[in-house]
């Protein structure tokens, strides 16, 4: 699903990433945590496209995606990749359900399709009764759902999320992290979460560990099965 290979990232004379080699299956819930300044964010940045690597090799899906040009690329990424952020990043003008179908139009979808996919994710969500609330009007664990159903309007194959919860209340962080589980298990889509959160870490299929712009040695710890 996800295939990184010799990935390396400098800005400036600062080398971030210094040879990352990651495989992500699909349908997996994968966690990166490591301290701040480790590269996890710019690893996650390169896996959704969001940035180019110095050198190596970035696959998703099967596609080359350091190989494709800048308008092939931000066609894949929104068609292929969705996005959720520390802070959900709505549009204050619009309102839930049209904040949700943003990137549907964006791929060229019609508006009743469109509406019908948001409708549908906002009853997933349970949130069709504040499908017409502007982000304003919405608590902080109702907009990072509603952020959530945007990321997913377009069925994409891979979600990525930089610290998801770390704005949320306690609650609200529990549900949000049962809801990746939850959507992981009806659309199928595969998670890669980059987290401070050590409930959320221990709940992943697995946890990539990462210092100084590596992977760390036995890097991985994987949940086990019930």
């Amino acid at each position: 699903m996800i295939d990184l290979q010799g990935i390396t990232k400098s800005f400036d004379a600062l080398q971030v990433l210094k040879g990352i080699d990651l495989h992500i299956d699909r349908g997996e819930v994968v966690s990166i945590v490591g301290p701040s300044g480790a590269g996890k964010t710019t690893l996650l940045q390169i896996m959704g496209t969001l940035d180019r690597p110095d050198s190596g090799s970035v696959h998703v899906d099967s596609v080359d995606v350091t190989a494709l040009s800048q308008k092939k690329l931000a066609d894949f990424r929104n068609r292929h990749i969705g996005f959720v952020f520390q802070f959900h990043q709505l549009l204050p003008e619009f309102t839930a359900l049209e904040n949700i179908m943003i990137p549907a139009y964006i791929a060229g979808t019609s508006q009743k399709a469109a509406k019908e996919r948001a409708q549908e994710l906002l009853s997933f969500m349970g949130l069709s009764d504040r499908a017409t609330h502007k982000p304003n009007e919405l608590s902080g664990g109702e907009k990072q759902r509603i952020a959530v159903a945007r990321a997913l309007v377009n069925n994409p194959a891979v979600i990525l999320a930089d610290e998801p919860s770390g704005s949320l209340d306690s609650k609200n962080k529990q549900e949000l992290h049962q809801l990746f589980f939850d959507l992981r298990d009806k659309f199928g889509q595969t998670f890669v979460i980059v987290t401070h959160d050590e409930g959320l870490a221990s709940i992943t299929d697995r946890t990539i560990h990462m210092k100084d712009g590596l992977l760390c040695l036995n890097s991985e710890t994987t949940t086990p099965s019930e």
